[in-house]
């Protein structure tokens, strides 16, 4: 690494070759432009993956599975490979940094965390796959009964772009440590960290043919993974309605799924909450990551009595955010993933201008003429709206906040619940019974109370109604990725009466 230079320099571009079933080479696919956002120029071109690369993943995969050589490890001998490539990630740390703020824009102090969760999270694997246990289950008769956890196979992994190597990771780790194979497609925006990372599990030793990276758009490498007869789950985190025809065909192939979707979630300020810890929350809790979160407190609710206290400190603070490259510093909202997205965001703001909402500060990009190249948008608050406006319902997925009032704790949990999504919610309040019931009565898979997105890979993770099904992260995130079986051991001495002479 050279000190003071920048990702275009740092970070070395990954070679136009894509990872099939143990093989490096040029995918048979579509050309991919690879863009930086801060000012739009393409840094790589990567041709991606097609169906029949998928194909011959798939049955190279199938074959590594079924070899042995993974599979029929001792769980200690299969966390020496987790731990192996942990390694590897951190030594390699800075430039898997440099090379995600290239392509997604993040802030270096974003990416540099985002590496070192995904260092962990194959740590943490490493250790659970060498302590999880199978059951001998309580006797019912003259037979002991076990229930033991096999490899599925094949497993396809489906990643967004907003966290690339950080959910690769989470995908990754915990199918491998289960003894499957794995076909990794990143998005088509991002591919770049998938494939170094890669190289990194090669280079840890990892059978042939278990990993294959597919890059390549959703609607062609993606379907090809999910709907091929060889795979046997897929794990898919991202948007709601491509995930909703992954299930279908899930449902016609009668194959699991996990499914991490989209959110639009509440963030609660109570009347009796911290001032000053509450809008820190709120601002972290939207506008970090550009509000490309998932996760993102998108949803302000607070208490009539504060509403504009609250609302006029968070407009302030989301005024003074410091928005530029992720290379610079002092750097809190960085560009969007790609102009496209951009302008998507964009015209949501402008809806609810014309719903009749109020912008009380951003939505628009910024004026300063050496952002005007990139995919910038200024961190925007809007009140003024019913709930039902539809930027108060849909997944706006940028750096938007909506601010709404509620008068009590029906009101709010019936406003906070009308929503289709449930993935997670923030809580700002001194009061722990009200906490308790309202963390209680809230639809979200995570609730944080004082305090907004902060992720253990030991706590399970994902969402209620339109924002999925399944859990990762925690001890069963290696289940997720085994099929159960049941094992009855006979201990009668006497035959099985009607079939004794």
């Amino acid at each position: 690494m050279t000190p003071g230079a920048t990702p275009r320099e740092n970070a070395v571009v990954p070679v136009d070759e894509i990872l099939v079933g143990g093989g490096w080479r040029r995918g048979s696919g579509e050309e991919l432009a690879v863009t930086d956002p801060t000012d739009g120029r393409i840094i790589a071109r990567v041709h991606g993956a097609s169906v029949a690369d998928v194909d011959e993943a798939v049955h190279r995969g199938s074959m590594a599975a079924r070899s042995g050589d993974w599979r029929d490890l001792l769980p200690a001998q299969r966390a020496r490979y987790l731990h192996a490539i942990a390694d590897r990630i951190e030594g390699a740390a800075e430039h898997l940094a440099q090379l995600q703020t290239l392509n997604t824009g993040k802030a270096l102090a974003e990416t540099r965390a985002l590496v070192a969760s995904a260092a962990g999270t194959f740590r943490y694997f490493g250790s659970v796959l060498e302590t999880v246990e199978d059951v001998v289950t309580p006797p019912r008769g003259d037979y002991l009964t076990m229930s033991v956890h096999e490899p599925i196979g094949v497993v396809g992994a489906i990643t967004p772009w907003n966290s690339p190597i950080a959910s690769d990771a989470q995908k990754l780790a915990p199918a491998l440590a289960a003894g499957n194979a794995v076909l990794l497609k990143p998005a088509a925006w991002t591919p770049l960290v998938a494939l170094a990372l890669a190289r990194l599990i090669e280079e840890a030793g990892v059978p042939t043919g278990l990993v294959s990276v597919l890059p390549g758009r959703g609607e062609a490498i993606g379907d090809a993974i999910v709907r091929h007869p060889g795979v046997g789950k897929v794990s898919f985190t991202g948007g709601t309605e491509t995930g909703r025809a992954i299930g279908r065909i899930a449902a016609e192939k009668i194959m699991p799924v996990s499914l991490e979707l989209g959110g639009k979630s509440p963030t609660i300020v109570c009347e009796d909450a911290d001032i000053d810890r509450s809008v820190a929350g709120v601002l972290f809790g939207i506008f970090s990551s550009s509000g490309q979160s998932c996760i993102a407190g998108s949803r302000l609710f607070v208490h009539a009595s504060r509403y504009e206290t609250v609302v006029e400190r968070v407009v302030d603070g989301a005024s003074k955010l410091r928005v530029g490259p992720g290379t610079d510093s002092g750097t809190q909202v960085g560009p969007l993933v790609t102009a496209e997205h951009r302008d998507r965001v964009a015209r949501y703001v402008e809806l609810a201008r014309a719903e009749g909402g109020t912008v009380r500060c951003g939505g628009r990009a910024p004026a300063d003429p050496a952002l005007a190249a990139g995919s910038y948008y200024l961190p925007t608050v809007i009140d003024g709206l019913p709930h039902s406006a539809r930027v108060c319902q849909e997944e706006i997925f940028g750096p938007v906040l909506v601010a709404l009032a509620f008068t009590d704790e029906d009101d709010l949990v019936r406003q906070a619940n009308d929503s289709a999504y449930g993935l997670a919610c923030g809580l700002w309040t001194e009061d722990y019974r009200r906490a308790w019931r309202l963390a209680r009565r809230i639809e979200a898979g995570t609730v944080w109370i004082n305090t907004y997105k902060r992720l253990s890979i030991a706590t399970p993770f994902g969402g209620m109604k339109h924002s999925g099904i399944g859990r990762e992260k925690g001890v069963q995130g290696i289940r997720a990725y085994m099929r159960q079986k049941s094992l009855y051991w006979g201990l009668a001495e006497e035959l099985l009466p009607w079939a004794a002479d």
